[in-house]
């Protein structure tokens, strides 16, 4: 029996690898993915970096660049002297990151909260409120605490209590020059005076650093620094040592003739320098917490007066300008009265015949009304209008006021003899020291200033010379012999004219409250200065300007003389002193 051998079944060559079904469809779709990433990557990358880079440069300059302010202190203020009048100091202001205050717990140490409060004189719950929003991340829990404060908030060591240095206003003077210098805001803006005025000339700008840093907190690139532009200083004219004199002498004058005010201004005859400007009542800078509108008036420039019979030197000046009369001639003033349109005008008696330095001595009113009668209404406004009346004297301060003229048409005999002894217009303490130092400096009338000049400033002629030499004397007899012996200062010639005013009333005629003025110059023999003091509603029977405003006068004058080592011109009159040996 024959035995078939299997037979092999035949091996097919070059079969080709069939791929399992969806295979190939997965892949372009992979392909297809990635393509798809990487073109959206690119495409950002694109935006980022071309179309719109600003967004995440700023966000990387936050984590990297730092700033930093170059602080300049606010400019001084400073007398003639150099004496400082307001200058700035270092202070610790306290502020807070609530949020950092949140991360710690640190509420949760009721008793250095407590410590704190009291430090600011404030109740707990209200310091702890200004904290509780852990949103913020600044808050000032005290602006420019102490010294002593500031170290106590150190050792209290509360977290997310800080201390950073601010500056604060210093007024060394005082009360003295408050009224001048102003005062500025906890912020170190102006808010008064010649703070107010010259803000942005004590200012300065501060400074600017900027640089990048890195994460462990190194300077690795400075990027730009802009240097801070200092502030200026304002040298004023004020000497503060006849300033602090004006104001003493005016403060113990106030409260002595129980007024409601009073002002004296102290004028460099050669330069048109105001030496001092003082009021009374005046505050303190420096403590803000009795503040009160009525104090801080400056009353020299802003509250203007009938000022009496202080204009009849001007009267008188403008009969000799007008050639109606001479140095010589004398005016009849008898009975004592005159009856002008049913009105009277009267002097205390009958002075009888007086010379023109008579009319200033008795300070006649009929006198200086006959005078002004003759020369008619316009010269008369004009003398007035001349010496800066009803107009601003220059100083360019805030607040001046330039009193009140009267414009009309027509002037009766009587608006006209009123005007001749100071009632009928108002003016303002400086503007009569203005108009009196165009009398002491031989007719020459300039602006005033508040600030020191190396020379005079220009004048305008406006008096002759003569003429104001000839009224100068005649002002000495009434400080000699007249109304105002009380302004009398030792070893000085004085020239001068008092003035007494009753004041108006808001209903009109006038009403029981005074005004006592006393305008003078010194020395009489070579014009140094002119001072005028005022004081406002004298409620003493004395409440007349020689004896509530002239003494005043004598003993700021007489310290004043002293300081600017004045020789003296009027020794003849005064006793003679020896040494004495052995404290005799």
């Amino acid at each position: 029996m024959a035995i078939r051998s299997p037979q092999k079944k035949p091996v097919k060559r070059n079969r080709k690898n069939t791929p399992a079904a969806g295979t190939q469809w997965r892949f372009y779709l992979a392909v297809s993915l990635l393509f798809g990433v990487f073109s959206v990557l690119i495409a950002r990358a694109a935006y980022i970096q071309v179309i719109s880079p600003e967004r995440y440069s700023e966000q990387g300059d936050m984590r990297s660049l730092r700033s930093s302010s170059l602080s300049v202190q606010r400019g001084m203020i400073v007398d003639r002297n150099g004496r400082e009048l307001a200058v700035s100091v270092p202070v610790e202001t306290v502020w807070a990151d609530p949020q950092r205050i949140a991360e710690y717990n640190a509420l949760a140490d009721t008793r250095r909260w407590q410590a704190l409060a009291e430090t600011f004189r404030m109740n707990r719950e209200d310091l702890v409120a200004k904290v509780s929003d852990p949103e913020r991340r600044f808050v000032y829990l005290q602006r420019k605490v102490t010294p002593s404060e500031a170290n106590y908030v150190k050792q209290l060591n509360i977290p997310g209590v800080y201390l950073k240095t601010e500056s604060r206003r210093y007024y060394p003077t005082g009360e003295i020059s408050a009224h001048l210098l102003g005062l500025t805001n906890i912020d170190g803006k102006g808010q008064e005076g010649l703070e107010l005025l010259y803000d942005e000339h004590l200012t300065g700008t501060p400074g600017q650093r900027t640089y990048r840093k890195d994460a462990g907190g190194r300077v690795i690139e400075e990027i730009s620094q802009t240097e801070a532009e200092q502030p200026k200083q304002l040298t004023l004219s004020i000497d503060q040592r006849i300033q602090a004199t004006a104001y003493t002498e005016l403060k113990k004058a106030v409260r002595y003739n129980q007024a409601t005010s009073g002002s004296v201004v102290v004028i460099d005859v050669a330069t048109g320098e105001v030496l001092a400007l003082v009021n009374s009542p005046s505050f303190n800078p420096n403590n803000r917490a009795d503040l009160q509108s009525y104090k801080m008036r400056n009353r020299a420039i802003t509250d203007s007066y009938e000022p009496g019979s202080t204009v009849k030197p001007l009267v008188v000046l403008s009969a000799l300008e007008n050639g109606l009369h001479k140095v010589g001639d004398s005016i009849d003033t008898s009975p004592g009265w005159l009856r002008l349109g049913g009105r009277r005008v009267s002097d205390p008696r009958n002075y009888g015949e007086l010379s023109l330095a008579g009319v200033l001595e008795h300070s006649s009113n009929v006198g200086v009304t006959r005078m002004a009668l003759e020369l008619g209404i316009e010269p008369l406004l004009q003398t007035y209008f001349d010496v800066g009346f009803g107009n601003d004297t220059g100083i360019s301060l805030l607040g001046e006021s330039m009193g009140m003229f009267g414009n009309r048409r027509r002037w009766s005999d009587f608006e006209l003899a009123t005007l001749s002894y100071g009632y009928g217009l108002s003016i303002t303490t400086l503007q009569l020291a203005r108009a009196y130092t165009a009398i002491a400096s031989g007719g020459q009338l300039r602006p005033l200033t508040i600030f020191r000049q190396e020379s005079p400033l220009p004048a305008e002629q406006i008096f002759n010379a003569d003429n104001t030499r000839a009224v100068l004397r005649m002002m000495e007899t009434v400080v000699t012999d007249g109304t105002a012996k009380n302004a009398r200062v030792p070893g000085y010639r004085i020239a001068g004219k008092t003035g007494t005013t009753r004041k108006a009333s808001a209903t009109g005629g006038y009403g029981d409250e005074y005004v006592a003025l006393f305008a003078g110059i010194a020395p009489a023999s070579d014009p140094e200065v002119v001072v005028v003091v005022t004081i406002n509603e004298p409620a003493t029977d004395d409440y007349y300007g020689g004896t509530a405003a002239a003494p005043v006068f004598s003993a700021i004058v007489g310290q004043t003389m002293r300081l600017l080592n004045v020789a003296p011109d009027n020794l003849d009159n005064e006793p003679m002193k020896a040494a004495g040996l052995g404290g005799q």
